[in-house]
């Protein structure tokens, strides 16, 4: 399969990964944690893992997701709070029935509630 590069902020490094990939979620879609059961908001994809070694090195070597599939940027919620996650597709399932997320940042980047995914705001779709 041919690979393209494309610069990761994240890791400060150019990433290689295939041309094409099949992703499980789209932007706005909420999510849920597997494993750890928080949900989120998917903002953003990288098609393969692009995030620094520091953060990949520290997840436990038995749990640690393959760097070869797509990760999800989250706006997230739990019980403690709002922050942004960095998931592997394996670990995330739909959640679209649970309603909205109330992260502070959903707002800035979607705008409406529908069909139990978010809608991107007119000025940053294509």
């Amino acid at each position: 399969m041919p690979r393209a590069h494309y610069f990761s902020p994240q890791a400060g490094r150019t990433i290689e990964a295939p041309q094409q990939i099949r992703t499980r979620f789209g932007l706005g879609d909420v999510v849920k944690h597997r494993v750890f059961g928080f949900r989120g908001v998917v903002f953003d994809i990288d098609p393969v893992f692009a995030n620094s070694e520091e953060w990949y090195a520290a997840i436990p070597e038995a749990i640690r997701p393959d760097r070869e599939q797509p990760f999800y940027h989250l706006f997230a919620e739990n019980d403690e709070g709002s922050y942004v996650a960095y998931v592997s597709q394996q670990n995330l399932e739909a959640d679209a029935g649970g309603g909205p997320v109330e992260h502070p940042e959903v707002a800035q980047m979607f705008e409406g509630f529908s069909g139990g995914r978010y809608h991107l705001r007119r000025g940053l779709t294509h």
